[in-house]
């Protein structure tokens, strides 16, 4: 048996959880003080993902930048390919909150949108 310590990032709280596997497969979660804490304990052990942010190269903008993010979380081992796609987008102003400026990053069916304006 393996055992895993994590601290839970589900809410304020930031309960100390203990996660105790076997082949791969979590076997049992203690120290959360809610159901998510559990949730969020066996998808970090068996399939970790993130939220990326970054900015991409704007033109003709008033600014030089725009925010973004991946619209949900794609799988923590992508995170370096995803930031490669986001460096090498640039994207022409206007740039509205929800534009989508890469469709699908990285083969995950997640688009990267904006979360600022430019004009």
């Amino acid at each position: 048996m393996e055992t895993k310590n994590l601290i839970c990032i589900q809410c304020p709280m930031g309960c100390p959880l203990e996660v105790t596997m076997e082949n791969g497969e979590v076997i049992k979660v203690s120290g959360n003080t809610c159901k998510r804490g559990e949730i969020y304990a066996k998808k970090e052990v068996t399939s970790p993902t993130r939220t990326v942010t970054s900015t991409v190269k704007v033109e003709n903008g008033e600014l030089p930048l725009v925010a973004v993010k991946t619209k949900t979380d794609i799988p923590k081992s992508l995170i370096f390919e995803c930031m490669a796609e986001i460096n090498k987008a640039k994207v022409t102003a206007p740039v509205k909150i929800g534009d989508v400026i890469i469709e699908n990053v990285c083969g995950t069916g997640v688009p990267v949108v904006a979360t600022s304006n430019v004009k």
